[in-house]
């Protein structure tokens, strides 16, 4: 029952949020990294945070959930927060990204730090080492996340994805909380988006990403690589991208279209088709996470799947 409440009020609450930024005139202007064409409202990602949250704090009040998991999401309300300012105001770089470090130190405390980075061969043992680590992905988690919201359902789904192949792997309420959170939002979203998440959802849903990985892993080393090639069809895009952008030159700090989502629509195909695409891969990628028990297998396999797929795509439309 608390599923189908926190559904309703997802949606309603994105509903309400539509009509309001509709009203304000609170939409998002179309520029030169925009991969939409009508400015839109945004902000939806508002009705995701608060259902989102006000799921957590039930599982945790009806001793449903680790108060360990518990508090490390809970300092997302952070991000979510000042995104939310970010989405209206426009927050200074600088500023954003001490915000993140702020949040990606709390989430490590609540964690515990990450107490070991299993590379298959050797373990890196060393606390200096594993939580430098786990604070810089952490932080490239939220960003990145960030960078690949950009069309309708894009974002969201990978988010339902996530959870419920979590939900499949490791079992856990709060992956439904997350799944509803973000359904109740998609139905507004996801063809011909009448809303948009904005960085509000957006940095919430990569910093959620970054602290499941933790959070797992610290329970079973191994289990660290199961969410990094779950959620390898958006690392991967993001971090190919990043460096090749580097390598041909480009100022990083300037807006982009570059991006293997974005030069799909560039190359004719609508917002949907590149979403169901995302979601066939994503399938793909479950299956060989649960299909294939040697995780160092089943991360050469993933790669090579995305190598491919980056390959088709640069076909579809040059990187240039």
């Amino acid at each position: 029952m608390i599923y189908l409440i926190l559904f309703i009020l997802s949606f309603s609450l994105t509903y309400f949020i539509k009509e309001y930024a509709i009203k304000k005139s609170l939409v998002a202007t179309v520029n030169e990294r925009s991969s939409h064409s009508v400015p839109t409202p945004h902000g939806g990602g508002i009705a995701v945070s608060l259902t989102w949250f006000i799921g957590l704090i039930y599982l945790y009040m009806n001793d449903q959930m680790d108060p360990t998991l518990f508090y490390a999401l809970l300092v997302g309300v952070v991000i979510s927060f000042v995104s939310f300012f970010d989405d209206i105001h426009e927050l200074s770089a600088k500023l954003r990204l001490i915000v993140q470090a702020i949040v990606a130190f709390g989430g490590l405390y609540f964690l515990d730090g990450f107490e070991s980075l299993d590379l298959f061969v050797f373990s890196i043992e060393n606390q200096i080492v594993t939580n430098i680590f786990a604070f810089i992905m952490i932080i490239w988690f939220i960003n990145l996340y960030n960078f690949l919201d950009g069309i309708n359902g894009y974002a969201g789904s990978e988010a339902v994805f996530l959870a419920l192949a979590a939900f499949v792997l490791f079992g856990g309420n709060h992956f439904l909380v997350l799944v509803v959170a973000i359904l109740g939002f998609l139905y507004w979203n996801y063809n011909k988006a009448k809303i948009f998440m904005g960085d509000v959802g957006s940095t919430l849903l990569g910093y959620n990403v970054a602290v499941f990985t933790l959070y797992y892993a610290n329970q079973e080393a191994s289990h660290f690589w199961i969410w990094i090639i779950l959620f390898s069809l958006f690392w991967f895009d993001a971090t190919v991208t990043l460096i090749r952008r580097k390598l041909h030159g480009e100022k990083l700090s300037q807006a982009h279209k570059k991006h293997a989502y974005q030069r799909l629509t560039q190359a004719g195909w609508s917002h949907v088709k590149v979403t169901n695409y995302a979601m066939t891969m994503n399938l793909v990628l479950f299956g060989i996470v649960y299909c294939i028990s040697n995780l160092l297998m089943a991360f050469v396999c993933s790669l090579i799947i995305l190598i491919l797929t980056m390959l088709f795509i640069d076909r579809k439309k040059d990187f240039v």
